[in-house]
């Protein structure tokens, strides 16, 4: 494929909806079925304390949050991708929760309505649960479910919020599910609380910083925790951050390895961090305007960089489009890694056989 080509395939490996707390009401069960009271507060915590509606009003970029089924299929066929794969808005601030019966319940309605709101519309249209890993146990029968019946390609991991980091043993329920289901696990920031971040004051600022620091937190965590020694089958994508920064922790990361081979100091991880980005089981989305993705390539090799197009978040099909030439016109991405950020690579992550 020459620079200038369009990729014959293109598959979104992070779409996103919006939530609507009046839908999710008619899903959610147990005692909180029929309960108006709960339409009382939103659903989910505040994501940082930026009012994304309010900075949109004032900046005309969005007319609505509405976005259905039929937007998202019209979104595809203008933009000519084969199919996304859709993660929450709203329920990206689910590792907020602090009560873990209200967490069980709301991303199982929030499932069930993904489900029946989206994905039964078009085979293009597919989604990964919700999973309150507030309990992990619960979060592993939740994406069994989620997988089984409702049809998911995996499930989403909260980068930011828990009280523990992603590779800590508490967690190994919701990996071991995911081996045993084949499926894919996507780690997606959101939230900037916890971050340190809490003295910028424009939003661009936090917006800049969130998604890589919950990022390089989650990937430390459970590189150098053994998450990928202990299961060895895992496949788990880091979303939203950009790529750039994966050299650099590469770096960092096998540094701290190599000075100190002591357990106590290093922790569990038995090859150098830098390895395991090698291995094909971790993925990363790419901007497409970065200048550093053939520097990640000559890194980690083909097989990790992944096309998302973050509709409806920051995208629409004329800025789509634009991204998607950029891509294909980095003069850094030979054929190889053209063909894997564009299709292979979420093929792969995902389990899809071929586009649809």
């Amino acid at each position: 494929m020459s620079r200038m080509d369009r990729p014959a395939e293109i598959i979104d490996a992070d779409g996103h909806v919006y939530e609507n707390d009046r839908e999710l009401f008619e899903y959610v069960d147990g005692p909180y079925r029929g309960r108006e009271t709960l339409l009382g507060f939103p659903f989910w915590p505040t994501i940082d304390g930026f009012q994304r509606g309010a900075i949109h009003a004032r900046l005309g970029i969005h007319h609505s949050f509405d976005v259905t089924a039929r937007d998202w299929v019209d979104f595809l066929d203008q933009a000519r991708i084969a199919r996304t794969v859709l993660y929450p808005t709203a329920g990206l601030a689910t590792g907020l929760i602090r009560d873990p019966d209200w967490a069980i319940a709301l991303t199982r309605a929030y499932n069930d309505w993904l489900a029946e709101r989206f994905l039964r519309h078009d085979d293009r249209l597919t989604g990964v649960a919700l999973l309150p890993l507030q309990d992990p146990a619960e979060a592993a029968n939740e994406l069994r479910r989620s997988v089984r019946e409702l049809g998911m390609v995996g499930g989403v991991l909260c980068a930011v919020g828990l009280g523990q980091p992603l590779g800590d043993p508490v967690f190994d329920p919701v990996y071991r599910a995911a081996e045993e289901l084949d499926c894919a696990l996507g780690v997606h920031g959101g939230p900037a609380q916890g971050l340190g971040l809490e003295r910028l004051q424009r939003f661009a600022q936090v917006h800049t910083l969130s998604h890589p620091y919950a990022q390089m937190t989650q990937v430390t965590s459970v590189v150098m925790n053994g998450v990928l020694d202990r299961f060895p089958r895992l496949r788990i994508a880091f979303l939203e951050a950009g790529a750039g920064w994966v050299p650099f922790l590469m770096d960092r990361m096998d540094r701290s390895y190599e000075g100190r081979r002591f357990e106590e100091y290093v922790g569990p991880v038995r090859r150098k961090p830098s390895e395991y980005f090698r291995s094909g089981r971790i993925f990363v989305g790419a901007d497409p305007g970065e200048t550093t993705l053939g520097d990640v390539v000559r890194r980690t090799g083909s097989g990790v960089l992944l096309y998302c197009s973050d509709f409806p978040h920051e995208a629409n099909v004329a800025t789509c489009r634009d991204e998607i030439g950029t891509l294909a016109a980095n003069p850094d991405l030979d054929d190889q890694a053209q063909d894997g950020v564009f299709a292979a690579n979420a093929r792969r992550l995902y389990a899809f056989a071929q586009s649809v």
